[in-house]
């Protein structure tokens, strides 16, 4: 199946291929986002430097980027370069692609439980088959929102919170069946819906002037004031002089500078009463494993503080 209304890309396009065999002229490749249309990198397109292995180059079955020299639509001829290519062509084509195989992955679910009668579209006779069915709901969704939005899947992540503004235009609105619409929106909002992310840091504050912990809470309280909505700023303590900072939020790459900031802030009000700060791990997301680990040293922390505790308890209760 295609992603993109055209049939075949034009010259100058970057795409994204997958090589299918190697052979004495250069390697033959299928173009992902246009129905596995087949095409070819000569060998003298393959790298601007003397190719001592084409092995190590390129190998079959792996994804690459190309751009596109040659279109003979007649024939069906494509021809490819990968020693074009720049670091740009590179990031912006794996974007693009992998936005579209996203709103493929969409399309082709509700177009599946289409096809097999699960959704009854109109008199809820069973639809056309798969393929048939995917290409329509291309047709009727996601070319008319490329159109429009620049990338069907940019239209998706909006559809998340204003649904209306992506199929409440005539476009849209007019051509689906309201079922195969509600499928559409259930599986939007299950998939592109952002999931909150958990950033952390890991920070060493002291203090051996007058101040003392005092200057070392309010150092840490800047760090909290720093907290917003989107962007709450928590500090939990490990063990002196260790804390940590973590949020939990949906747009990792403002809850990171976010944190940022609110360490700058800690660091400027320590310093002012004669303390110091020590970064051991900047802001980061951080995995579920060392989320685990974090939880692990402070049930340990907590168990030895207790444990102190309770003999001190004892030693005074024997004396």
């Amino acid at each position: 199946m295609r992603y993109y209304e055209k049939t075949l890309p034009d010259v100058d396009e970057v795409v994204m291929c997958q090589v299918r065999q190697i052979a004495e002229m250069g390697a033959y490749v299928k173009l992902l986002e246009y129905d596995n249309a087949e095409g070819m990198i000569l060998l003298s397109e393959l790298s601007r430097r003397r190719i001592r292995s084409i092995q190590k180059l390129i190998r079959v079955g792996r994804n690459e980027v190309v751009v596109v020299l040659r279109v003979d639509k007649e024939k069906g001829y494509i021809d490819l370069s990968k020693r074009r290519v720049s670091a740009d062509d590179v990031i912006k084509c794996e974007e693009r692609y992998n936005k579209s195989k996203a709103v493929h992955s969409i399309l082709a679910h509700v177009a599946g439980k289409i096809s097999t009668g699960e959704l009854s579209a109109g008199a809820g006779a069973v639809s056309e088959q798969g393929e048939a069915k995917l290409l329509e709901l291309y047709q009727q969704i996601a070319w008319p929102l490329d159109k429009k939005f620049g990338h069907s899947y940019d239209a998706f992540k909006l559809a998340v919170s204003e649904s209306d503004a992506v199929f409440g235009i005539p476009e849209i609105k007019d051509k689906l069946d309201p079922l195969v619409l509600k499928e559409l929106q259930a599986n939007i909002a299950r998939r592109l819906t952002p999931q909150p992310v958990k950033i952390r840091s890991d920070v060493e504050v002291t203090c051996f002037g007058y101040q003392g912990i005092d200057a070392i809470r309010r150092a840490l309280g800047k760090a909290e004031e720093h907290s917003t909505e989107l962007v709450p700023i928590r500090v939990k303590l490990v063990a002196p002089p260790l804390y940590v900072l973590v949020s939990h939020s949906t747009d990792k790459v403002a809850a990171i500078a976010r944190m940022e900031e609110a360490l700058k802030a800690v660091e400027a009000e320590i310093k002012g009463d004669g303390g110091q700060v020590n970064v051991k791990m900047m802001p980061k997301t951080v995995s579920e494993t060392e989320d685990k680990e974090l939880e692990r040293l402070l049930e340990r922390m907590g168990e030895e503080n207790a444990e102190v505790a309770g003999d001190d308890d004892d030693s005074e209760g024997e004396a």
